[in-house]
C-alpha cells in the first residue's frame, strides 16, 4: 500500500509502557482510510536528575533500548494487522508533548492514548502528553482511549457545534470524516442557559435551531451521501457531548481557547472531554490558528 509522495503521515505517539494500544490500531485504520502513511514516534524525555552515584548515560542508553523495543513492537503489530501499510518510525529526544508538537507542523493528524492522569497531573506532569498536544497542535488531535465502538448500528459521529471558528473546522472534518466512514454525523449544539439575565428560552433555541442547521448546510451539499442529524440539548457542554457520543465511533469539536496556558489554550469543553468522552475525542484547530 504505497501513500502518494509527499503525503502527511497520520503520526501517533508510542508508549513504552503500552506499545501495541487501541491509539495505535485506531491511528494505522485512518492511516488506512485515508491512504497516508504512518508514523510511529517515541519521546525519550530528559532525565534531569543529578543525584550521587546515578550514571545518567547508562540510563539514557536504557531509555532509549526501551523505546527502540517499544517502537519495533509497536511495528510489528501494525505490520500483523496491515501488511502493505507505509509505516516508519522516529525515536527522538526532549519531551513527549514538545516532540509530538513539532512533528504536527508535517502531519495530517496526531494520534494519542491516554495515561489516565489526574487533571492536575495533565497540565503539570512531564509525563502529561494529551492536554500541550490537543492544545498546541497545529493539525487535528486524536485522543484515544478504549476501541471504537463499531457494533453500533447504524455507526455514526458526533460533531459540538457552538458557531465558533474551531466549530467551522470540526464541522469540515466531521464530515469528510462521516463520508470516509459511510457513517452519520449527529450535529449537537447545547446551550447553557443563562442562570442571571432574563431570557425567552424558547425564542433562544428557535434561533440556535436555526443558527445550526446553517452551519451545516453548505457541507451537505459538498458531501450529498453523509445524513446529517440536528441536535439542540440544554446543559453543561462536556456533560452532554459526551452523552450524546456514548455509543459514537468519534467526537469531534473545535480548539478556541486562546493564551500560552495549554489549559486555556485548549478551551473548558474539550479540555474536559479529553476527561469525560469515552469514545475517540478529535480537537480540531480553528484555520485562523
Amino acid at each position: 500500500m504505497t501513500s502518494p509522495v509527499g503525503s502527511r503521515p497520520i503520526v501517533v505517539g508510542v508508549d513504552a509502557d503500552a506499545p501495541a494500544s487501541p491509539a495505535l490500531a485506531w491511528a494505522a485504520d485512518e492511516a488506512v482510510r485515508r491512504g497516508l502513511p504512518l508514523r510511529l514516534v517515541h519521546a525519550v524525555p530528559p532525565t534531569g536528575r543529578n543525584v550521587r552515584g546515578f550514571d545518567e548515560g547508562q540510563y539514557r542508553v536504557a531509555l532509549h533500548e526501551a523505546g527502540e523495543a517499544a517502537l519495533g513492537e509497536a511495528r510489528l503489530a501494525i505490520e500483523e494487522r496491515y501488511s502493505g501499510l507505509d509505516v516508519s518510525v522516529v525515536l527522538a529526544d526532549g519531551q513527549p508533548g514538545q516532540v509530538l508538537c513539532r512533528r504536527a507542523a508535517n502531519a495530517e493528524m496526531i494520534v494519542l492514548g491516554s495515561r489516565g492522569l489526574s487533571r492536575l497531573e495533565e497540565i503539570l506532569s512531564t509525563y502529561s502528553v494529551t492536554v500541550p498536544v490537543t492544545a498546541q497542535a497545529t493539525c487535528p488531535v486524536v485522543v484515544v482511549r478504549e476501541t471504537e465502538h463499531t457494533a453500533q448500528d447504524p455507526l455514526f459521529l458526533v460533531v459540538g457545534v457552538d458557531g465558533s471558528g474551531g466549530s467551522a473546522a470540526a464541522i469540515d472534518h466531521a464530515f469528510d470524516s462521516a463520508e470516509r466512514r459511510g457513517a452519520e454525523l449527529h450535529a449537537v449544539w447545547v446551550w447553557h442557559a443563562p442562570t442571571i439575565l432574563p431570557i425567552d428560552k424558547e425564542t433562544a433555541l428557535q434561533e440556535i435551531r436555526r443558527q445550526l442547521h446553517a452551519a451545516t448546510a453548505g457541507r451537505t451539499a459538498l458531501h450529498p451521501d453523509v445524513r446529517v442529524t440536528h441536535h439542540v440539548v440544554t446543559g453543561h457542554p462536556v456533560e452532554e457531548l459526551a452523552k450524546a457520543s456514548e455509543h459514537a465511533l468519534a467526537l469531534i469539536v473545535g480548539r478556541r481557547g486562546h493564551g500560552g496556558f495549554t489549559g486555556l489554550r485548549l478551551g473548558s469543553v474539550p479540555h474536559g472531554l479529553l476527561r469525560r468522552a469515552i469514545c475517540p475525542l478529535v480537537t480540531v484547530p480553528a484555520e485562523s490558528e
